[in-house]
């Protein structure tokens, strides 16, 4: 009966093994379909299914080197790491340092001073959620500033005059996407576990996870791709600053999979925190939202999404709990069109 069960037990092994593999031969025809179509894109594409990680890349580096893209090659993903920091959130959550229904107002550093009708109104979740009605950084007028460093110009006292000059909330409520929201998320992890953003993300999601090539401040490195804006121009990478809990982690496919590993294991911290943020926490006619997350639900699946799109690069990350796969997907130009497309065929075609 054991050896029967042995048996069993390696079969259906191998069974969901071969079944990953096929799947991973689809989504890669669809990625080198995609670059004969534009091979003016490099792209990075890591799948993982019932625990099996799977690669595909294509592309240079850059114009002028032979080095070719691959699963470590490094990427800016943008506002992906939105979600990096509601899993931090959510730890916090765990660690009983916050609770997401709490205001704001005791948590935020010493600098911020809410209006007296702005106090007791926004909770945790609310920024987490893109609800909080707080005013955001205006992103046009620092592109038009610069266009290759616009985060540059954010500085501490730029937010601080922001919320403290705020007199009234915007359609709290309503979903309003926002880079301030995530910010002031750092900087309330940093007030409740008093260390810096970059000490707290190396401590909980860098160093347990052993995402050994997921960077921060330093990212001069050789296997680092170039970015493009959507005009094919040699865009630089941001620069980090008071606004990385919003979008400046640079990663790759590898990194990226570590995490969607542990996220997808409800035995990991990452992965009780990950639930958590899977809650609808904002809901509207056109979209349903967690903790940083898109939640995309139809008759058979429940998806949780998160794109990212900095000035010269775009990314989406994707995951099904329910079915045990996820996906990430890099490309080295600003073309969130083409991010989008390539996630809808291959859910359309290969994991739906």
């Amino acid at each position: 009966m054991k050896t029967s069960f042995q048996f069993l037990a390696v079969l259906l092994f191998l069974s969901s093994f071969t079944f990953g593999q096929k799947k991973s031969a689809k989504i890669d025809s669809i990625i080198q379909d995609n670059y004969k179509k534009s091979p003016e894109v490099g792209i990075s594409v890591g799948f993982i299914s019932n625990n099996e990680e799977y690669y595909t890349a294509y592309g240079n580096i850059s114009k002028e080197s032979k080095s070719r893209i691959d699963k470590n090659s490094l990427f800016e993903i943008a506002s992906i790491t939105k979600i990096l920091t509601a899993n931090l959130i959510a730890q916090a959550v765990i660690d009983r340092k916050i609770k997401l229904d709490d205001y704001i107002d005791g948590y935020l550093p010493k600098e911020y001073v809410l209006q007296q009708n702005l106090k007791n109104k926004v909770r945790i979740s609310d920024l987490a959620s893109h609800q909080s009605g707080l005013p955001d950084i205006d992103f046009p007028k620092l592109i038009e500033l610069n266009p290759q460093q616009p985060v540059s110009n954010v500085t501490q006292s730029t937010l601080t005059s922001l919320i403290n000059n705020c007199k009234e909330l915007r359609d709290y409520g309503k979903y309003q996407y926002s880079t301030m929201g995530y910010t002031l998320l750092g900087q309330i992890l940093e007030k409740v576990y008093g260390k810096s953003y970059d000490l707290i993300i190396r401590e909980k999601l860098i160093d347990p996870l052993k995402m050994t090539t997921t960077l921060t401040k330093d990212f001069n490195v050789k296997n680092k791709t170039t970015g493009h804006n959507a005009d094919g121009g040699i865009q630089e990478f941001f620069n980090w600053n008071v606004t990385a809990p919003a979008g400046l982690v640079k990663s790759n496919s590898t990194d990226m999979i570590k995490f969607l590993k542990a996220v997808l294991n409800d035995k990991t911290k990452v992965g009780q925190a990950s639930i958590i943020a899977e809650k609808i926490f904002y809901k509207d006619d056109k979209r349903e939202m967690g903790l940083g997350l898109n939640i995309s639900t139809d008759d058979q699946n429940t998806l949780y999404l998160k794109s990212g799109d900095s000035m010269g690069q775009s990314s989406i990350i994707c995951y099904n709990r329910a079915k045990k796969w996820g996906i990430i997907i890099l490309l080295d130009q600003r073309n969130s069109k083409m991010r989008q497309d390539l996630l809808n065929t291959i859910y359309d075609t290969v994991l739906k």
